[in-house]
């Protein structure tokens, strides 16, 4: 359970909604924002992780959800792979959901929902993928309870979230994130307040070994993982058994 919004320590139910508040205020210039980040290197994590979840589909029925999707770049690419599946893009922010409608329309279905709590019924889903999302969540153990459940067995989840650089990269990093992200989300997406908590999430979320372990428990097996940028960010798949 995590009852911290950056710094700061509060009720979990006042994260959530700090959180969901946060993501309103940024949404017309979140893909921007990350592109400015990431120097654009977020589309290649995410090229990747798009062709490690197709890989792993195979013939398991069921939806694609893409939780915490946000503005829905994963679904989409994911609708144009499969058309004959149905794609939901799921995620508490409203005004992230409507930027995602603004690109895909009607080709995607689209789900406020808070990751913790999916309103899809048990093994319903052949794929979910995750990006950068689990660490926003007010209760991370619960929303990976919460994809075990909906998944298909057979079915796999795809995360991609921040990790822990190598140390020998970790200064440089941590020099990028305290001083260059904030000032980004001042200049560009008008928050920079929102951007330091972004930058003090990272910092609080758990290592590799640790999130092997939070997967483990919700009952799916790692089956596949990369690192990104030494370690800055990782992919990891896991199956339902």
């Amino acid at each position: 359970m995590r009852t911290s919004f950056g710094r700061q320590t509060v009720e979990q139910t006042d994260r959530r909604d700090e959180v969901q508040a946060l993501f309103n205020r940024i949404a017309p210039r979140y893909d921007l924002m990350n592109d400015l980040m990431s120097f654009g290197t977020h589309r290649l994590w995410k090229r990747t992780v798009i062709r490690r979840a197709l890989a792993h589909l195979g013939a398991v029925p069921g939806a694609l959800l893409d939780v915490a999707g946000g503005t829905g770049d994963l679904a989409i690419v994911l609708r144009a792979a499969q058309p004959m599946r149905q794609v939901v893009v799921v995620d508490p922010s409203e005004g992230m959901l409507e930027q995602a409608r603004l690109r895909a329309g009607d080709t995607l279905d689209y789900v406020q929902a808070p990751g913790e709590d999916l309103p899809f019924p048990d093994n319903a889903a052949a794929l979910v993928t995750l990006s950068f999302g689990l660490r926003n969540m007010a209760d991370p153990a619960q929303g990976l309870r919460e994809v075990a459940r909906v998944l298909q067995p057979g079915g796999h989840l795809v995360l991609l979230e921040f990790s822990k650089p190598d140390p020998w990269f970790a200064p440089f990093y941590g020099l990028h994130a305290r001083y260059v992200i904030p000032r980004l989300g001042a200049m560009v997406a008008q928050d920079r307040g929102a951007y330091q908590y972004l930058v003090e999430s990272i910092d609080k979320f758990p290592a590799r070994a640790e999130m092997a372990a939070e997967i483990a428990a919700a009952g799916l097996e790692m089956v596949e993982e990369r690192a990104f940028v030494f370690g800055v960010a990782r992919m990891q798949i896991a199956r339902k058994p």
